[in-house]
């Protein structure tokens, strides 16, 4: 089997009328990336999501299905599906359908033509689609998070991602990291690119997510980050005594 050039890692929870539409425009989106694969991770399904799943496997040879028994959360399921990726660069999603798949091959491009020294391209919606309440929790998140973090990215919460994996299993692992990366990966001494991506309803369903576990949460998280980048020391050079 070739290795892919491309793995799409899709974290979804309870998401069975998802999967079919979602997993037809990724195929759309990536084919001009071909080889590539994708990786759903399930993370505690307790609807028909497996299910689906399992029929979609037999119609794309492509789909790869992972499985949490017990639910780990979002940053969880992303840490597997990126555990298990084949490929050198990795792009993620959510799996509601609110992420457009049509935006991949862009944030690719992006991150290639940046360099070896672009460690991530991240989404940044436009257009939002979420309720009032939670697009006021999220513009009030994102704006302390970035005077505090310093981090230059309007939106770290857009679930679209594109990034190198070694960069990746560099960053410390927390719950919550998916929403920290851009700060995380210049902590590394890498650069990121931003492009802009165009937010839509959910296909079906609701959130899994509620608003104070993001909100309290998020500033305990926000905290650690910060430590974190402050403690960060440069690596001296090394190199092995003959």
């Amino acid at each position: 089997m070739s290795v892919p050039r491309l793995s799409v890692v899709v974290p979804v929870k309870n998401e069975a009328g998802n999967i079919a539409g979602l997993l037809a425009e990724i195929a759309a989106a990536c084919e001009d990336l071909a080889p590539f694969e994708v990786i759903y991770v399930d993370d505690g399904s307790t609807d028909g999501t497996a299910a689906a799943l399992a029929a979609a496997r037999t119609r794309h040879p492509w789909l790869r299905v992972l499985r949490h028994f017990r639910s780990g959360g979002q940053s969880a399921a992303v840490r597997s599906g990126v555990t298990a990726a084949r490929s050198a660069i990795v792009a993620t999603l959510d799996g509601d359908g609110q992420n457009d798949p049509a935006f991949i091959p862009a944030l690719f491009s992006a991150l290639e033509e940046a360099g070896e020294g672009a460690g991530l391209a991240q989404g940044q919606r436009v257009g939002r689609k979420d309720g009032r309440l939670k697009t006021l929790q999220s513009r009030i998140a994102n704006g302390v998070r970035g005077r505090i973090l310093k981090d230059a990215t309007r939106d770290t919460g857009c679930g679209l991602k594109v990034f190198r994996r070694d960069v990746y299993r560099a960053l410390p692992y927390f719950d919550a990291l998916h929403r920290f990366m851009p700060a995380l990966v210049v902590r590394e001494g890498y650069t990121v690119v931003h492009r802009d991506v165009v937010d839509r309803p959910r296909f079906t369903g609701r959130s899994n997510y509620g608003l104070f576990d993001r909100l309290w949460v998020g500033l305990l998280d926000l905290a650690g980050v910060w430590w974190l980048i402050r403690r960060k020391r440069p690596a001296p050079p090394v190199h092995e005594v003959s």
